[in-house]
């Protein structure tokens, strides 16, 4: 079967198993057998895998699937305040090793992940003080500012954002820019380059800089991708440079958990957030009753579908789903209040992706 036929058996696959899925709170059987998915791992998966070593095995397995700790709250402090602003943004496109499976392992399959085959000269957007003096602390969010993706930009409904970009890309040493969905701006604002049309923020030199000047209006609310679009973006998406933008209506409440989810592909490798595989993919935590918020983009070349198991939600039409579809570019968010405690797969249901490392954890506790 080609990768083509893969993905168009996986995605027809999907919307099959969303019809029969469980309700909030229900679980369901299943379970892949252990022949069966090294069977599809070794059809679909472009990678080299070699059986893993059962100690550094059962160490990896022992850390991912460890019962849930209590999750710390999580702060929204820049949303705290209701009304318009202006906020400023200072990001750097900078250099970073990365490690699409820090583990080494596919805990699933029982397979080893060569390190040569994951590591990546990436290059990334990072956030920093004013006047980029220093990086920000990376919190506990997923998408704050650990690297793949980028840091979220916040803003509310009739907010005016100005992000403040310097190229730090030492390594590659190629233009680059920040391209922002969800907003309204200015040609010069936009980001990207077209040959003699474009102005500098479309493709900013290295160690060079740009302010792009940006409106969040009644139509920006929701969750967005913000990327390169400069003449390198081919390159430099792969290599790390995306990330979200969240904006809210004016009087919104934030959620009690907010999680990013950025399907893509990196290495050869389906990844979630950067990352590949169980254990290395985020583990999302959350408690009964919190208001729990997933903002999903996806980036590169390929369709996807995100799936959590043991929950739904309401799409637009109002109809319960568990599986929604993704294209290159998309966004979506959805929420709900949470009432199923325990371990659950979220993943994209086209299996060879899953197989090939877009899957993780969702812990939830009492």
């Amino acid at each position: 079967m080609t990768r083509r036929a893969a993905v168009v058996a996986g995605i027809a696959t999907a919307a099959a198993v969303a019809a029969a899925a469980p309700l909030v709170g229900q679980t369901s059987g299943g379970a892949v057998e252990p022949a069966a998915a090294a069977t599809l791992h070794e059809q679909h998966s472009p990678m080299t895998f070699t059986p893993a070593d059962p100690a550094a095995l059962d160490a990896a397995r022992k850390e991912a699937f460890a019962p849930a700790a209590t999750p710390p709250p999580q702060q929204f402090t820049s949303m705290a305040t209701n009304g318009t602003r202006i906020r400023h943004y200072w990001i750097k496109a900078v250099n970073v090793k990365w490690d699409v499976a820090p583990n080494g392992q596919d805990v699933l399959t029982a397979r080893r992940v060569d390190p040569v085959e994951r590591q990546l000269d990436a290059v990334v957007y990072r956030a920093y003080t004013p006047g980029w003096k220093k990086p920000l602390p990376n919190r506990a969010v997923a998408g704050d500012n650990d690297g793949v993706p980028g840091p979220v930009i916040e803003a509310r409904v009739g907010d005016t954002i100005h992000v403040h970009f310097k190229n730090e890309d030492r390594v590659h040493k190629l233009p680059h820019s920040m391209h922002f969905h969800a907003f309204s701006y200015a040609p010069g604002s936009d980001g990207a380059y077209i040959p003699q049309i474009s102005g500098r923020g479309g493709n900013v030199p290295v160690g060079k800089s740009f302010t792009y000047k940006l409106t969040a209006g009644p139509q920006s609310h929701g969750a967005w991708p913000y990327h390169d679009h400069s003449s390198s973006m081919h390159e430099s998406i792969p290599q790390g440079l995306y990330g979200v933008v969240a904006v809210y209506r004016k009087n919104e409440k934030p959620p009690d958990r907010r999680f990013v989810v950025a399907f893509a592909e990196h290495k050869g490798f389906n990844t979630i957030n950067g990352r590949a595989f169980i254990g290395n993919t985020p583990t999302f935590q959350a408690r009964v009753g919190e208001t729990v918020e997933w903002n999903v983009i996806s980036m590169g070349e390929l369709f996807h579908t995100f799936h959590t198991h043991g929950h739904r939600w309401l799409n637009h039409a109002g109809v319960p789903i568990d599986n929604q579809e993704i294209g290159p570019g998309g966004s979506f968010r959805m929420r709900w209040r949470e009432d199923a405690p325990g371990t659950w797969y979220y993943h994209c249901h086209v299996e060879s992706h899953q197989m090939n490392g877009m899957i993780g954890l969702y812990k939830v506790t009492r």
